[in-house]
C-alpha cells in the first residue's frame, strides 16, 4: 500500500561491512566475538521478512585471510542469503587475503589478482571493486582496474549503477585513519564523475558516515565486529562492543535512501502493527489524515 507520494523502492539492498572472522571462532583482540556478533547481524537481518535483491558485504570479511575464517562466513551466510533468496556479493578488504578469499567464497584458483564483479540486479547494476594493497592496509586502485571501470560505465545501466568498495573515498575526522585512506581518488573521480553511478558503499571505518564524492553520494556501514567510540575526542576514539548494525539501501527511481540499522536488543512499544496498516489501508487519504495526523488536543 503506497500512504505517500513515494511508490515503493524499485530494489533492496543489505549492506553490511566488516566481519572481521578468525578461524576457530577465535576472539578479535581477545575481546570481541566476532562469530556471535555476525550472527545477531543476521538474526537481525532475516526478522525484516523482505526479500532483498542482493546482500553486499563490503569488506574486512576475515581478520586474517585465514582459509578456514572464509570457510565459517560462508557457512554462516550462505544459508541466510539462500532463506531470504538473495544473491551474497563479497567485495575485498585491506585485512582480507585475495588468493583465500578467492578460493573460498568464489571457486576459483587462488590469484592476487583483484577480486572484483559486475552484477545484474534486475537492471540495477552493481560493480564490485578491490580497494586493497596486497602487503598493506591503505587503499588505492590501480590503472588496468580503473581502465576496466570505464569501459563497463560507458554504458549506462536500466536503474543505474552502484558501486560497492571497501576503502571510502571521503574525509573523516578522525586524523589518524587518513593514513589508511583511499590514495589518488582524484583518479577514480575522474572515471565516476557523469555516469550513471548513483551511489558508493563502502566500509573500513567501523562507523557510520556519509558524503559526496564526485558528485556521488557515498554512504558508509559500521562495522558488524566492532565500532569506533565516536563520543570521545578524535585523538581517543577506540574500538567498542556497542553501536553494530548494517544498512538498508532502498533503490528508487529519482534517489537512493540508505537507512542504519541497529543490531540491539531492546523493548519497543509495539504501537504499529500489520493489523494497524491494514486498517489505515482500508481508509481514502482524506480520512488516513484525519486518524493520524491531525493533533489531539
Amino acid at each position: 500500500m503506497q500512504f505517500g507520494q513515494y511508490p515503493p523502492a524499485r530494489r533492496t539492498l543489505v549492506h553490511v561491512s566488516d566481519t572481521h572472522l578468525l578461524a576457530g571462532d577465535r576472539r578479535l583482540g581477545g575481546r570481541y566475538d566476532t562469530g556471535r556478533n555476525l550472527s545477531r547481524t543476521l538474526d537481525a537481518i532475516t526478522r525484516l521478512d523482505i526479500v532483498p535483491d542482493a546482500i553486499v558485504f563490503t569488506g574486512d570479511l576475515t581478520d586474517l585471510g585465514e582459509p578456514e575464517a572464509y570457510e565459517a562466513l560462508r557457512s554462516a551466510v550462505e544459508p541466510v542469503a539462500a532463506r531470504l533468496g538473495a544473491p551474497v556479493v563479497w567485495v575485498a578488504g585491506n585485512h582480507d587475503e585475495r588468493p583465500a578469499m578467492r578460493a573460498a567464497l568464489r571457486g576459483e584458483e587462488p590469484s592476487e589478482e583483484p577480486l572484483v564483479g559486475v552484477h545484474d540486479l534486475g537492471g540495477l547494476r552493481l560493480i564490485a571493486l578491490d580497494s586493497t594493497v596486497p602487503g598493506w592496509h591503505h587503499g588505492d586502485i590501480d590503472d588496468a582496474q580503473l581502465a576496466w571501470l570505464a569501459g563497463i560505465l560507458a554504458e549506462p545501466a536500466p536503474l543505474g549503477t552502484i558501486l560497492a568498495l571497501h576503502h571510502p573515498p571521503l574525509p573523516g575526522h578522525i586524523p589518524f585513519f587518513d593514513i589508511l585512506e583511499l590514495r589518488d581518488q582524484g583518479r577514480l573521480a575522474q572515471v565516476v564523475a557523469g555516469t550513471d553511478v548513483r551511489a558508493i558503499l563502502a566500509g573500513h571505518l567501523h562507523y557510520s558516515t556519509s558524503g559526496t564524492f564526485a558528485g556521488i553520494p557515498v554512504s558508509v556501514a559500521a562495522a558488524t565486529c566492532y565500532t569506533m567510540d565516536l563520543a570521545r575526542p578524535a585523538q581517543t576514539v577506540n574500538g567498542m562492543d556497542a553501536g553494530q548494525s548494517f544498512h538498508l539501501v532502498h533503490v528508487y527511481d529519482d534517489t537512493v535512501t540508505h537507512a542504519v540499522v541497529p543490531v540491539v536488543d531492546a523493548d519497543t512499544a509495539d504501537f504499529f502493527t500489520p493489523e494497524w496498516v491494514a486498517r489505515m489501508a482500508a481508509l481514502s487519504p482524506e480520512e488516513r489524515l484525519e486518524a493520524f495526523s491531525r493533533k489531539r488536543r
